[in-house]
């Protein structure tokens, strides 16, 4: 039996809503069928808007959207999205496809998309092709509210007052796609471009996010910081508010990368062990942020995260479409409960991506559309979001069948919501086997208990034709005991408790 102990009273760190975002790129199906379908499409729309999609993300509380990249932000100039439709400019998408891009889905439509989901706003800059003045001239157009070129540009295209910018990622990936820049350039690149993201409201900042490491890169992470900090006044309000971290898990490596659908145990192992490789990232890249930001002010972004497989057979494969099995929605909780556990430094991430594009939560298909498994653990955690985080460890014990990709048994976190009612999301990472949860809650009187559950053999899916295989099911099997709580976690499976 495994002992899991609760203690309430002790309360780590905040578990930003933001944590629980996403990611949205010019990118096969993710904006263009996925999200907007134009205005005169039969699909059901509001302003272009899919009904059916936006309502399944407002049902999960999506808090903050990133647009327009990914490597798309740094090949993409903003004014080619702007005015009548029909005057806009077409463009080859180099990076994703090589297909049309009309840019009828640009800055109005991305700021009209969040008001319909009720989110924060992220905006990913152009610093790999793009000038600082064409930086400066896009925060101005969507954020001043006065008299400038900028301003009445954008009520002469309809939008007469300002939007509210919250994050402004200032370049995307400029270790790659974004300028295969060395860490030293890049950051000088940082310094003079963030200076022109200016806060033109009082009291409305704009936070500012620095492209951070690939993975492992921790010479990347210390010599932007240095350079960054270097002649500079550390934390001065607003230069740097955030720094990137990007990490896909690929089961068969970056080249070969391995079906969505098509694994076995060993495979199922090997995804899940390089799910939790993201906290030893983490950890380590939190070690050289501490060195320059003791005090945690500059939050970690993990602002592109999850799996990474070789897209469906007959799909394009620059649209990186692919299916989502329960194998997705562990790796979600797993990761989910990393960033849960180190909200003190983690203060945002963006799932990859959104619809129709790598670990999506939602598929579609014409005027038909599915929740994926990833879905519906996004469902369950949603409680997190905005709640503290508690003390919490669990006994766990090894699995796996290669010596070299195991795993523990079991991951958990536990975070306190503002009515005081606790949330438990657990994890069992074991393909068959099922374990019994001894919970001890310290200097808590239990008064209810509900549970609800994601579980299914390991490669079931949600599909056009059975779109509710995979869904949340209610969980009873909750004993309230003297000390706590009592219940029984299935194989292949991701559970929440809420405790009152």
């Amino acid at each position: 039996m495994a002992k899991l102990v609760i203690n309430p009273n002790k309360k780590v760190s905040k578990i930003n809503k933001e944590i629980y975002g996403h990611f949205s790129e010019h990118l096969g199906r993710c904006i263009y069928e996925g999200i907007y379908v134009g205005e005169d499409s039969p699909i059901e729309n509001v302003n272009g808007m899919r009904c059916d999609v936006v309502e399944a993300l407002k049902e999960i509380k999506v808090p903050v959207l990133r647009w327009p990249g990914g490597c798309f932000a740094d090949e993409y100039h903003w004014k080619d999205g702007i005015g009548p439709k029909e005057g806009r400019k077409k463009m080859i998408n180099t990076h994703w496809g090589g297909v049309v891009e009309d840019n009828s889905f640009g800055t109005h439509e991305f700021f009209e998309l969040c008001e319909q989901l009720g989110c924060e706003t992220y905006i990913n800059g152009n610093l790999g092709s793009g000038t600082v003045q064409e930086m400066s001239e896009w925060v101005e157009y969507m954020t001043f509210d006065g008299v400038s070129p900028m301003a009445e540009l954008r009520a002469k295209n309809g939008h007469e007052k300002p939007w509210k910018v919250d994050f402004f990622g200032v370049g995307n990936e400029n270790w790659g796609c974004g300028g295969n820049m060395n860490p030293d350039f890049y950051a000088n690149e940082y310094r003079r471009y963030q200076t022109y993201v200016r806060d033109y409201k009082a009291g409305e900042h704009v936070e500012k996010i620095c492209c951070g490491a690939n993975v492992d890169d921790y010479e990347w992470t210390k010599e932007v910081l240095a350079t960054c900090f270097n002649h500079s006044q550390p934390f001065q309000h607003g230069f740097m508010d955030g720094l990137s971290l990007h990490y896909y898990v690929h089961p068969e490596g970056w080249d070969i990368k391995g079906s969505a659908t098509d694994f076995d145990e060993n495979v199922w192992y090997k995804t899940l062990n390089k799910a939790l490789y993201m906290e030893e990232l983490i950890k380590r890249h939190g070690v050289i942020m501490d060195e320059y930001d003791p005090e945690k002010k500059i939050g970690m972004i993990v602002d592109e995260w999850g799996t990474w497989y070789t897209c469906e057979p007959g799909t394009n494969p620059g649209f990186l479409y692919q299916q989502n099995t329960m194998r997705d929605a562990l790796v979600a909780g797993i990761t989910l409960n990393i960033f849960n556990k180190h909200s003190d430094r983690v203060k945002m991430a963006n799932l990859a991506q959104m619809v129709n594009v790598l670990q999506s939560v939602l598929l579609t298909e014409g005027d038909k559309m599915v929740k994926t498994p990833t879905y519906h653990v996004f469902n369950m955690y949603k409680y997190h979001q905005d709640a503290t985080l508690v003390e919490s460890s669990i006994e766990t014990e090894t699995i796996g069948t290669q010596e070299e990709y195991q795993v523990p048994n079991l991951t958990e976190s536990v975070s306190v919501d503002e009515n005081g009612v606790l949330h438990l999301t657990i994890t069992n990472l074991s393909v068959s086997e099922s374990y019994e949860v001894d919970a001890a809650i310290l200097d808590r009187e239990i008064k209810e208990v509900k549970g609800e559950i994601v579980t299914e053999e390991m490669h079931a899916k949600n599909t056009f034709e059975e779109a509710d295989k995979v869904c949340v099911k209610e969980f009873s099997d909750v004993q309230i005991t003297e000390k706590g709580l009592k219940f029984t976690i299935p194989a292949c499976s991701v559970l929440h408790v809420t405790v009152k």
